[in-house]
């Protein structure tokens, strides 16, 4: 807790570290013969040390030119204040100028000292271990330092990514989920609408035949009711529902078309076989948006849908109707080619030379 708290007023920190440094000075000074010069080349050797963080290397510089001139007067240096000086500049700069700073000015000491006899030599190399051993235990520090910042912004890193992948995944969610209710409620409201113009218009005439229609309307909301029930129980933790539609149901979803009054006629080639679940949902979307389509758009008559199996599942849905849906628009179309494309397949829409439209898919099966 109290290093914390040192390392969020490094100001204070400074000031209490200059205040005892200068404290310690006088001190020592006073029981010297040159008292006052001492004092004064002491307290210009302390008070750069405020500024130890700002202009590290400025203040190893400052402070080692006041102790060579405490060497050359012989007077009695004390290691502390350019010891702090070289930690903070070990500590907080890696730099080459750095550490020719730094051995430039305990080699100056060192020299400085052997130059004026080493009259106490135990005591001078003493001094200029200390020296070293503050610029060994700063560099350490600084290298920790480093290393922990640089795991730490890694770590930011990572975080960022996996922020970012997550809403990557959640807007490829809400794509699919996008996909699946428009799927859903536009074929079942294409369904609805067709069967109820059908039902109002023979009403009058025949109320009997109306029932057909209704009927037919029911059914085809039951059946969007229960998808979008199983479309909405994929988001919502716990909820029961249906399993996927697949090719296995386009008999349902042909007699639904088929109740509308459009003939369909369902063709398969090939030997069936299981499909992967994003293939054989993918289909039967396909089917059901390329119908919804017709029933919308092309006014047409007949309707044919073709599943080929073979080394790739190939769809054709063709109508003899006067034109389906822009090639180039509708939700609808644009979520088709986003499910083939997914599955690394390919849809090819437009007008057919001989008339009507249609819809072609080839979805790779592996």
């Amino acid at each position: 807790m109290i290093w914390n708290w040192l390392r969020r007023h490094p100001l204070l920190v400074d000031v209490g570290l200059v205040a005892v440094l200068l404290a310690v000075t006088i001190t020592v000074a006073t029981h010297n013969a040159h008292t006052t010069a001492e004092i004064i080349l002491g307290t210009l050797e302390t008070l750069p040390l405020l500024w130890r963080r700002r202009w590290p290397l400025a203040v190893v510089v400052a402070v080692t030119a006041v102790a060579l001139a405490i060497v050359a007067l012989d007077l009695r240096l004390l290691p502390f204040q350019l010891a702090v000086a070289l930690y903070t500049l070990a500590a907080s700069s890696d730099t080459r100028a750095a550490r020719l700073t730094g051995i430039a000015s305990i080699a100056a000491i060192a020299v400085a000292l052997a130059a004026t006899g080493w009259s106490q030599f135990g005591d001078s190399a003493a001094r200029v271990v200390f020296l070293v051993a503050a610029w060994l235990l700063g560099d350490s520090i600084g290298s920790r330092r480093a290393y922990v910042g640089e795991i730490e912004e890694k770590a930011r890193r990572l975080e960022r990514e996996r922020e970012a992948e997550a809403q990557r995944v959640v807007a490829e969610e809400q794509s699919r989920i996008a996909r699946e209710l428009h799927d859903v409620v536009a074929h079942a409201l294409s369904v609805i609408v067709v069967q109820a113009a059908a039902a109002d218009d023979v009403f009058e005439v025949e109320p009997r035949r109306a029932r057909e229609p209704i009927r037919a309307i029911e059914l085809a909301a039951r059946a969007a009711l229960g998808d979008l029930r199983r479309v909405l129980g994929i988001i919502q933790d716990g909820a029961e529902y249906e399993p996927m539609p697949g090719l296995a149901r386009l008999d349902s979803l042909v007699e639904q078309v088929r109740a509308t009054g459009l003939d369909v006629a369902l063709e398969f080639e090939g030997a069936a076989r299981p499909l992967p679940a994003a293939v054989d949902l993918s289909a039967y979307r396909i089917v059901q948006e390329a119908l919804t389509n017709t029933l919308k758009h092309a006014g047409a008559e007949h309707a044919t849908v073709s599943v080929r199996y073979g080394d790739e599942l190939a769809l054709e849905i063709r109508d003899d109707g006067s034109g389906g849906a822009d090639a180039n628009g509708g939700s609808g179309l644009v979520g088709m080619r986003e499910r083939v494309a997914m599955l690394g397949g390919r849809v090819d829409t437009g007008p057919r030379p001989d008339g009507g439209y249609l819809v072609s898919a080839q979805i790779p099966i592996d």
